[in-house]
């Protein structure tokens, strides 16, 4: 099923999942030299460093709440954020011991501690030394075709000029997990590589027939192209979706529900990855705990867009092969979220 709609109003913010890199500098916090299979100095408290992602996207300011929230509420914790590359490069800075809390995709996490991925030629040093602490907020894979393309499928994407995300961001990798679920690769398309803001602006001139994009919902991005193009929004359905998450069990299904865009009369169902919270496995085990514990029970406090969406009932969703760090699971076991 696919949704035709137009869109005149939405108040949201895109999250293109691995926008602009940002040069970063300093370390974390707390004191530690990295060593491997976490050996390092246990980190307990004092200055900590969050990294986020570029300045212009969602990681940031929502970073930047979060960071105070922390600040505010556990004693002798500092915190500040640091604008990054966002996913890829927050795992690998996390790896490095340049930060004490990064933000990422689960699904890259999941690619970092398992070498595959981006990760494949380059894998981080201690794989075994990530830890989650919880989801954030849904990633939402959506895509967008003009309703000229034909296109109503996944499948449909076959010999179309698809915009699948910038070089090595979230994004692409998302897309060519989707393409290869559904029995096809980037050589089955004519891909392009652009920021979502770009790929709107060239599916609105009809450079291009579709594109891919991991922005939060409803998404303001799509209102750009939406408002003076009729487009359509691509259901996953099928055995495509079905081999799609035996593949990467980071992913969750999520319904858009129907009227999310103006002109959308149906629910349309997706797939959702997570901007997650991934510590090391030095930091100490009350730290973790009380970081948990203050995201969750302070997330009314946050005033971002996203800030509702930061829920304990959906905190560990598409977990994956990141273990819980011990502070975040006697958090998650006092709540009655785990046995």
């Amino acid at each position: 099923m696919t949704t035709r709609f137009t869109a005149r109003r939405f108040a949201a913010v895109s999250a293109v999942a691995a926008a602009g890199v940002i040069a970063v500098a300093g370390c974390g916090g707390g004191g530690s030299v990295p060593g491997a299979g976490g050996d390092d100095a246990e980190v307990t408290g004092g200055d900590l460093t969050l990294g986020t992602g570029s300045t212009g996207g969602t990681y940031y300011p929502l970073g930047g709440e979060i960071a105070q929230i922390w600040s505010d509420n556990i004693e002798d914790v500092n915190v500040s954020t640091q604008a990054t590359g966002a996913s890829v490069e927050n795992m690998r800075l996390l790896d490095g011991g340049e930060l004490d809390v990064a933000m990422a995709i689960n699904g890259v996490a999941a690619d970092a501690v398992n070498s595959e991925g981006d990760f494949a030629d380059e894998p981080i040093e201690n794989g075994d030394d990530v830890f989650m602490i919880g989801n954030v907020y849904p990633e939402v894979l959506q895509i967008v075709a003009s309703e000229d393309s034909g296109i109503e499928t996944v499948e449909d994407l076959e010999g179309k000029r698809v915009d699948v995300g910038p070089p090595g961001s979230g994004t692409e990798l998302a897309a060519n997990a989707v393409l290869e679920a559904y029995g096809m690769s980037t050589d089955d398309i004519e891909p392009f590589n652009s920021t979502f803001e770009e790929a709107a602006s060239k599916l609105g001139d009809g450079q291009t027939d579709a594109a891919f994009a991991i922005l939060a919902v409803p998404a303001g991005s799509i209102e750009q192209v939406a408002t003076t193009n009729d487009v359509r929004l691509v259901e996953f359905s099928g055995d495509g979706l079905e081999t799609l998450q035996e593949n990467s069990p980071s992913y969750s299904t999520m319904e858009i529900p129907a009227d999310t865009y103006n002109g959308q009369d149906e629910a349309v169902t997706t797939v959702t990855n997570w901007a997650t919270l991934f510590v090391r496995g030095s930091m100490g085990e009350d730290l973790a705990y009380n970081l948990t514990k203050e995201m969750y029970d302070r997330a009314g406090d946050i005033g971002h867009d996203v800030g509702s969406q930061v829920q304990l009932d959906t905190a560990l969703e598409g977990q994956g092969a990141v273990d819980l760090h011990p502070g975040a699971e006697r958090f998650y076991q006092e709540e009655g979220v785990l046995d």
